[in-house]
């Protein structure tokens, strides 16, 4: 088996941001990291949206980021620290619109370990030297400078190592122009690892150390190091150095130092100043429990600057420093607003803050004003003792503020983000729709989501109106070529043509020349000031001066198709022969004097647009009765004679001829594609060739069941074509290739361009409607008859609605007065109030995929979180469906643990409601539950069992406990059992009815650590696990049908195990690294009529499927290309793709389609050089991908 693995939503967690001037515009962009995968956004100043410029697959691990520019520079660039033991610098090239790789230096092994360089990265703010730095004791200084030629150079890495020691932060420090220096948090363990009564590892202190580049020695000092807090976890650099210009200095350099419950600002032989962080205030808030800074961003404007500091709440504070010269007067915080927690912010210079969410959607907000001149409490070190800092040990008072909502910041735009998807099922739910959705549940805590996505764009309504009666097509036009907006609204019906005037109202008009008695045919601005109206019986072409000359058909005749562009008319008469008119120098329509007998009715005709600064266009294409697309000269020297001739399947419907850019076939100029519709609703692209007129690379795709209708429109300046069918479709061009996406909206019977300002996010392949959710989702089933989503939550150490209400009871019973405002604050917003370890908040949710409603919600009593749910026909009770949740009281997580754990058994009602019946004790946390034979298979704990239904409980029959951790996954077909193993892969079990006996008859040769699993057939099994790999396990068909015909499993029970476990072994198939942890699997098809794929969702947003070749003859071409891809596309981190997509174990069987994509963006030499050694042109390797991709997956 061999399989083809393609990303169809990319992963959309952020894991860094950075901001600087990328493309050396005077513009601020933000390049943000995905894990595996860069990305480049421009925020647009004016509208305040955000679009993508650039997105690269990494094909490596991208682990830290930063912006630097060189002393006097115009333009940043970006430093990548990966796993690839390299470190690259990448400038953003604006004419290619791709990342050029500037330097790549090698300094260790690859792959994410302690003591390899890539984990932090800090720059000097001058831009002149950058540490990179390891978990573990090494760190790295690059110096970087300009040559001759102005031109970035990078130097030999000096060493700052310092054995033994752990390092949590790193920063560059800002001392002006004085040499580079650079500050580090480390702890040294050399102590704590050879005593063994853990005194030492109580006593190790946390150091702040200051390494200094001295660049006239061209070596790195290890300049002064003092102990400092033992909880800090994060280092901010404090503005410093001299201004050129002035005596004055910007700050007083140094840094802050981010611990629990404190900020301290320390500096080399300067006093310290400490405050405390404020807390919220709110009756349910524990006072023991600590509170980090997870997140911190400095900004600097002219003479002064802050920073925003942001708490694991959420919160963000202001925190500023008064300073005269290098002395600190004080270090002052303050509540400033409150935001989704982040895993990067950056303050833009136009006024935006970037808020890179750890998890959900990411946001740009904008700054109303900087909290200055508002009551909220601002603390202050000189109100304490010594600055703060007279006893370092010792706590200070605790300050407090009062949450509320925005403030200061403004939402400006939102990005949509699926991460974490935690589970997810394909199915088409949604009517007339012919392609499956997507159903996701994702988020964390009360920011959750359940999501819908459906393949395609989303198209917003402006404007809608009534009609008298149904036009068969509609047009829009100028009045004069040069205005900026379209005057006129023609519609056209059966029996005649209706016109409307566009100002501050549509209205109807009569004077405008065009004739209202008759339906119209085309319509076209033509020459600088004229309107043309093509109807059946002839063409009429409106002067300025509304001046009317008309063109008759001859007797007996009458038009049956026409096409226009600004300067040509042709049209197609009843009598199969074309008509040819062009525009003279004068404005006059002239007719050529011989009309093309095509000898076949004419169905479709299509012109091209004038080309800038000619006459004409050369080419008309025509598409006739007999199954023809002809293409015919327009050119002087030989007008109306046919160059070319295609064969078609069906009649042709309609015909469009279009100039787009498409990078994979001509980088530097647009192609010019005929697109042949079909009566059958085939869509056919073919490329003209514009020099001989030949038709060459045809490309087909089924759009749907009516004939088809294309239109040229245009979208975002660019030209882009309208296909309508029984689902719409646009195909466009974005970020340089070509796209063909469905519309999301009801189906259009006919459409046109409209100069106005509309535009769908291009690019986005899924439409997202979400609803809200209360807690983390945790896994959904389906309802076998109603179309019902049964869907499980639940959070740790948060307190559930029911126990916020009895503690504030309690509270108020007490006699003290709670702060409503705070307490109804929204949860989306500022979470769930925090609870110890081991409290749980959960519930169980009925959906409504269809409506995207809930239609009821059932808490959780008792402090019991739900974990695992399954609907089970029970077989005792005559089949009737009842559905049995998994949860557990007073669940510990590490190590796993709880009081009691409880199946909870609900009966359906009639509208598809829940009916408590009874729970049963068990004595571990159910981790999965599954329908098996009209029983129950439930894996709690380690152990496996099989319960029936009884009047008060379940009732244990057979259970096997020779498990070695948590069951955390099962599936089942016949009286087969897939059970997932927590750490220890997958095993095969079976149910014997006779001896009541359940057996493992195999299991996996390897460990792994199971996330998600799914039965491909009865011996095969596709799994996911906790380090980002998918395989394929298959079990030998001889054992399967032994163990299929042994009826009391006695031969099972007496085979000799093998290395230490079950008889057999299973066969690994195929094995991948996906760089995401995969959480569910569905075994399913996209496409109507199309093959089965897996499709698989990851933790951090991802979307692939993985596709079965069909052929010898595919497996071999496709993995030739991939041979020669690898050599070519060299990752951007500087990572070996054979070696990442193999990180844990070889990749077998599988091909990366995501690298073979890249084919279409190679320059063309390299294309047809390796389309030459594939013995293909560059047109069939570009068609073979594209078809791989579209009949399986549509996109």
């Amino acid at each position: 088996m061999h399989l083809y693995n393609l990303t169809l939503q990319p992963p959309t967690a952020t894991t860094q941001a950075i901001v600087g001037n990328f493309s050396g515009a005077r513009q601020q962009e933000i390049i943000i990291s995905h894990g595996t995968r860069l990305e480049l956004l421009r925020p647009d100043v004016q509208t305040g949206k955000i679009s993508t410029v650039i997105a690269t697959d990494a094909f490596g691990s991208v682990r830290s980021l930063a912006a630097f520019r060189l002393t006097g520079g115009t333009k940043d660039y970006a430093i990548v620290g990966s796993d690839s033991g390299r470190i690259v610098i990448l400038d953003y090239d604006p004419k290619t619109s791709s990342f050029v790789k500037l330097h790549q230096e090698t300094f260790g092994k690859s792959g994410a370990r302690r003591i390899v360089p890539g984990q932090y990265l800090a720059t000097d703010p001058k831009g002149r030297s950058v540490m990179i730095s390891a978990m573990e004791k090494a760190k790295l200084v690059y110096i970087l400078n300009r040559d001759a030629a102005a031109n970035l150079t990078i130097s030999s890495p000096l060493e700052a190592h310092k054995s033994a020691a752990i390092i949590h932060h790193i920063v560059g420090l800002d001392v002006g122009f004085e040499n580079p220096m650079f500050a580090a948090l480390e702890v040294d363990y050399t102590e704590s690892d050879q005593d063994p009564t853990g005194e030492a590892f109580n006593n190790a202190e946390k150091m702040l150390t200051y390494y200094e580049l001295d660049l006239g020695l061209n070596h790195v000092v290890r300049k002064w190091s003092e102990p400092t807090d033992p909880r800090a976890n994060l280092l901010v650099q404090v503005p410093g150095g001299q201004l050129a210009s002035s005596d004055r200095f910007d700050g007083p350099s140094g840094v802050l130092v981010c611990c629990e419950d404190h900020i301290i600002y320390r500096h080399m032989d300067a006093p310290q100043h400490r405050v405390p962080i404020p807390r919220r205030q709110h009756p349910l808030h524990d006072p023991n429990r600590g509170l980090i800074i997870v997140a911190a961003v400095m900004h600097k404007m002219k003479g002064a600057f802050f920073f925003l500091l942001q708490s694991e709440d959420g919160d963000l504070y202001k925190v500023t420093i008064e300073h005269e010269d290098e002395q600190v007067r004080s270090l002052k915080i303050k509540y400033f607003d409150t935001v989704p927690v982040a895993s990067s912010l950056c303050i833009l210079k136009s006024g935006f803050l970037f808020v890179a969410s750890e998890f959900g959607n990411h946001f740009l907000y904008q700054f109303q004003k900087l909290g200055d001149d508002d009551n909220e409490p601002e603390f202050s070190s000189t109100s304490y003792p010594s600055y703060g800092m007279s006893e370092p040990s010792v706590h200070l008072p605790q300050a407090f503020f009062r949450p509320r909502p925005l403030e200061n910041l403004v939402i400006a735009d939102e990005l949509e983000s699926l991460d974490p998807i935690l589970d997810s099922k394909v199915m088409n739910l949604l009517p007339n729709s012919d392609a499956p959705q997507i159903f996701a549940a994702c988020g964390r805590g009360a920011r959750s989501t359940f999501r819908t996505l459906r393949h395609g764009l989303e198209v917003e309504e402006s404007v809608s109106s009534d009609l008298p009666g149904i036009p068969n097509a509609v047009w829009t036009t100028k009045r004069k070529e040069d205005d900026a907006y379209d005057s006129y609204i023609i519609l056209s019906f059966v029996n005649g043509t209706l016109v409307l005037s566009i100002g501050e109202t549509i209205e109807e008009v009569q004077d405008t020349g065009f004739l209202s008695s008759a339906p119209t045919l085309a319509v076209q601005q033509i020459g600088a000031d004229a309107l043309l109206q093509v109807h059946p019986q002839g063409i009429r072409h409106v002067l300025a001066d509304r001046r009317v000359n008309e063109w008759r058909v001859p007797q007996g005749k009458t038009i049956v198709c026409a096409t226009t562009n600004k300067r040509q008319v042709v049209v197609a008469l009843s009598s199969a022969e074309l008509v040819y008119f062009e525009l003279d120098l004068d404005g006059q329509l002239n007719e050529y004097q011989d009309r093309k007998a095509m000898g076949s009715t004419v169905l479709a005709l299509s012109v091209g647009e004038v080309p800038e600064g000619r006459q004409r266009t050369p080419y008309l294409a025509v598409g006739c009765e007999d199954q023809t697309v002809r293409i015919i000269s327009l050119d002087p020297e030989s007008t109306l004679e046919t160059i070319s001739l295609q064969a078609l399947t069906a009649p042709p419907s309609s015909i469009c001829i279009a100039d787009m850019l498409d990078a994979s076939i001509n980088k530097t100029q647009p192609t010019m594609f005929v697109n042949i519709g079909l009566q059958n609703g085939v869509l056919l692209r073919t490329v003209l060739d514009p020099i001989n007129g030949q038709l060459t690379d045809t490309r087909t795709r089924f759009l749907g069941t009516r004939p088809i209708r294309l239109i040229r429109v245009t979208i975002q300046r660019n030209p882009a074509i309208l296909a309508l069918s029984s689902r719409s479709w646009l195909n466009y061009t974005h970020q340089n290739l070509m796209h063909f996406t469905p519309l999301i909206f009801e189906n259009f019977d006919y459409a046109w361009s409209f100069s106005a300002e509309l535009s769908p996010r291009l690019g986005t392949k899924l439409k997202q409607d979400s609803m809200p959710l209360l807690y983390t989702p945790r896994k959904f089933i389906t309802h076998p008859h109603n179309h019902y989503f049964y869907l499980i939550e639940g959070d740790h150490r948060v307190y559930g609605d029911d126990a916020v209400k009895k503690r504030l009871d309690e509270w108020r019973r007490a006699g003290k007065t709670v702060d409503d405002e705070v307490v109804d604050l929204p949860p989306e917003v500022f979470g769930h109030p925090k609870a110890p370890a081991g409290v749980w908040a959960s519930c169980i949710r009925i959906i409504d995929p269809i409506e995207a409603k809930t239609v009821a919600l059932i808490p959780m009593e008792d402090n019991e979180a739900a974990f695992s749910l399954a609907i089970v026909p029970f077989s005792a009770r005559g089949g009737e469906l009842h559905m049995v949740v998994g949860t557990a009281a007073n669940t510990f997580i590490s190590p796993r643990s709880c009081t009691t754990g409880y199946l909870r058994t609900y009966k359906f009602n009639a509208d598809g409601g829940l009916e408590f019946q009874h729970k049963t004790e068990v004595d571990d946390v159910p981790l999965s539950l599954l329908a098996f034979q009209g029983r129950l298979v439930a894996g709690v704990g380690k152990a496996l069992r099989i319960y029936e239904i009884g009047k008060k409980k379940l009732l244990r029959k057979v259970e096997n406990k020779t498990f070695a951790s948590a069951i955390i996954h099962l599936s089942t077909q016949g009286s087969r059992i897939i059970v997932g193993d927590m750490q220890e892969s997958i095993s095969f079990a079976v149910y014997k009815p006779p001896e009541n006996r359940l057996l493992i008859f195999a299991d996996d040769s390897q460990p792994r650590w199971i996330t998600a699993v799914t039965m491909v057939d009865y011996n095969t099994v596709v799994a996911g696990d906790r380090f980002g790999n998918v395989f394929v396990n298959r079990l030998d068909p001889k054992v399967s049908d032994q163990v299929d015909d042994d009826p009391t499993g006695a031969g099972i029970l007496h085979e000799k195990g093998l290395l230490m476990g079950a008889p057999h072994k299973t066969d690994m198939l195929s094995h991948f690294h996906v760089g995401d942890i995969i959480t569910s699997i569905h075994k399913v098809s996209l496409v109507a009529g199309g093959r089965e794929v897996l499709l698989y969702t990851g933790l951090h947003g991802t979307i692939g499927i993985l596709v079965p070749f069909v052929s010898k003859e595919d497996v071999d071409f496709i993995s030739t290309l991939e041979q020669h891809m690898r050599s070519e596309q060299s990752s951007l981190v500087g990572r070996d793709q054979l070696s990442w997509r193999g990180y844990y174990t070889p990749v077998k069987a599988v091909v990366d389609g995501d690298l073979c994509e890249t084919y279409a963006r190679l320059p063309a030499a390299k294309q047809s050089a390796i389309a030459g050694e594939l013995d293909r042109t560059v047109g069939e390797v570009l068609k073979k991908l594209e078809q791989l991709r579209v009949t399986t997956s549509g996109f």
